[in-house]
């Protein structure tokens, strides 16, 4: 058998290096924010990292405490996503750890497998977090992102104005000394009211609380480069050592030391099983909140960020707490503001805020011990008055009341309901105002203007002029259930009694997208009555794709292909070369062919 010479071979594909560097860019979005990366970039993002984590320590073993869980865990489900996020996630500032809108979805799927053994509730929460990132990274190869983009603006601006002010809410207790049994908006209001007036207050924890706030407040207006927030946490820290405070008012208190191994959790099948609803649900809150806020800081830093891309990294952040023995994470709306405020630049931050985490962890235990609560209270409150767009929603007011209408209703759903139930209320409403416009569409009778390409609505222009026998008629929306019986009613009334009488009707169809079977029905009763009377339905400008509908249906075959014109003007010459009436168009010199000049 003849050997074939080396070069009748084809050479293996390569990637070229152009469209590799593309690919890894897109993969490790830490790449292209670090091209440029200078100095001051570097010292913005340091102080921004030492700041946040002295609120993610206290905030990240709360919340593991709130989920039955040990306090240390809540560290390695901070550690672990915010290297991940560092890695691949592609917003430049969201902060990814232990968030609130989990915590109560996290205790009801372990804590009744656990029954008690701490151990045993450890890793069914790492197998939990293992799962939810299974399941957003295997939504974001489905390309699932799109679902955001029912979250339009109004419903983001009243979700940050009521997660601002929840969030308040939540800090006041802390600021003024004292703790509260609510869990919810209502719930904290009526606690706070209650505390102040019982005199639970505790006077020092209200003034260096108060003070903080006013040293972030005064400074940041002074000047955004004084790194307003850590000069409080130290002076806060600062008074509390020097006056021997810390019996008085709550401190963060020493962290636990060591650090988890790395691993997969040992659970058995049946747990994996009974783990799946709370995984899916909590996958669905992560992301969405995630969503919400990765867009909302997007826009404000004049950014964009791929909806595909956040929900990859949200798994994979997911996938890290997992890992190291932490449990489900999401976006932080507390968190990410701080790191905006202390002037972080780019996830340069976050793994700042990680690595003086494992310094604790490792070496430095007792470093915040005296950092006293109340001043971090005063870190959230100072983040979350940023949050607030009232300026948004003053907008919306003046511009469209039922968009504005909409931010309300999603504000006031975060508020009384919660995160999730107030983003649902709101997107359900959003779809329902989408169907109402839909359902009662804008329509138009066309005329010819003077001067004016095209042909127009005549209720625009009173000095159209319409061809003598022929109606053009837009209908601007799908056709579909919900409208048919409506476009059917309007069509007959739109041609009875119009003297002189209709020959044609030609719908304008550019802006139906599309008919359903319900509105073909209702079609093909339109097109019989005004056979009856004496009138033919044709259409101009329809999309290949309608018609395909159409052909499926019947309907193209019974009108045939006469009835279908490019445009609306071929529609009208093709009716003045059959029905010679008085009509001479202002662009033509000479009369139109077929016409009787007027």
């Amino acid at each position: 058998m003849p050997i074939e010479p080396l070069e009748a071979h084809s050479p293996p594909e390569t990637i070229p290096p152009r469209d590799a560097r593309r690919a890894i860019s897109r993969g490790l979005p830490i790449l292209a924010a670090l091209r440029g990366y200078g100095p001051a970039s570097f010292r913005a993002d340091l102080v921004a990292g030492i700041v946040l984590s002295a609120l993610l320590v206290p905030a990240g073993m709360g919340y593991a405490e709130a989920a039955g869980l040990p306090p240390i865990t809540g560290l390695y489900a901070t550690v672990g996503p915010l290297v991940a996020y560092f890695l691949v996630g592609p917003s430049r500032i969201l902060v990814l750890g232990p968030d609130s809108a989990l915590i109560a979805p996290v205790a009801a799927t372990i804590i009744p497998l656990a029954g008690g053994d701490d151990g045993r509730s450890v890793a069914l929460a790492a197998a939990l977090a293992l799962m939810v990132g299974a399941i957003c990274i295997a939504a974001a190869a489905a390309r699932l992102g799109f679902l955001t983009d029912l979250l339009s603006r109004p419903v983001r601006v009243g979700y940050m104005n009521g997660i601002a002010l929840t969030v308040i809410v939540s800090q006041v207790p802390k600021l003024l000394g004292f703790s509260v049994d609510g869990s919810d908006f209502l719930g904290e209001s009526i606690g706070i009211v209650r505390g102040v007036l019982d005199g639970r207050v505790v006077p020092v924890a209200l003034l260096i609380g108060a003070g903080a706030l006013m040293v972030i407040l005064v400074l940041r207006r002074a000047s955004r480069r004084l790194p307003s927030v850590l000069i409080a946490v130290i002076l806060a820290t600062l008074v509390v050592t020097l006056f021997g405070l810390a019996n008085q008012l709550a401190v963060v208190g020493a962290v636990p030391r060591g650090f988890a191994a790395v691993g997969i959790p040992a659970v058995s099948l049946a747990d994996l099983l009974a783990l799946v609803p709370g995984a899916l649900g909590i996958a669905l809150v992560a992301f969405t909140d995630t969503s919400v806020i990765s867009r909302t800081f997007a826009a404000r830093r004049g950014e964009a960020v791929d909806p595909d891309h956040e929900l990859a990294a949200l798994g994979v952040a997911n996938v890290a707490s997992g890992l190291i023995g932490g449990f489900p994470i999401s976006s932080s709306a507390t968190r990410t503001p701080v790191a905006e405020a202390a002037g972080s630049r780019t996830q340069v931050t976050g793994l700042v805020g990680a690595g003086v985490i494992v310094l604790l962890l490792v070496a430095t235990p007792g470093l915040l011990t005296n950092l006293p609560s109340t001043a971090l209270a005063a870190i959230v409150i100072a983040a979350a008055l940023s949050l607030f767009d009232l300026a948004g929603a003053r907008r919306l007011l003046r511009l469209r009341r039922s968009e504005f209408g909409l931010s309300v209703a999603s504000f006031l759903g975060v508020v009384i309901f919660g995160v999730l139930p107030g983003i649902g209320i709101a997107v359900g409403l959003s779809l329902l105002n989408f169907i109402r416009h839909a359902w009662r569409p804008h329509e138009a009778i066309l005329g010819r203007v003077p001067n004016y390409k095209g042909y127009h609505d005549i209720g625009r222009h009173p000095d159209a002029r319409q061809v003598p026998g022929l109606l053009l008629y837009r209908w601007d929306a799908p056709l579909f259930f919900a409208n048919a019986d409506l476009f059917r009613d309007r069509v007959r009334a739109a041609v009875r009694g119009v003297d002189p009488p209709i020959r044609w009707l030609v719908i304008s169809a550019e802006p139906v997208t599309d008919i359903d079977t319900t509105a073909a029905d209702a079609l093909d009763e339109v097109i019989t009555d005004l056979a009856r009377a004496g009138i033919e339905l044709h259409f101009a400008e329809m999309k290949g794709n309608v018609k395909d509908r159409l052909k499926d249906y019947g309907i193209y075959q019974r009108l045939g292909d006469a009835g279908f014109h490019p445009t609306v003007g071929t529609a009208v010459k093709a009716y003045l070369a059959g029905h010679p009436v008085p009509w001479q168009d202002w662009e033509d010199a000479a009369d139109t062919p077929g016409a009787v000049p007027g």
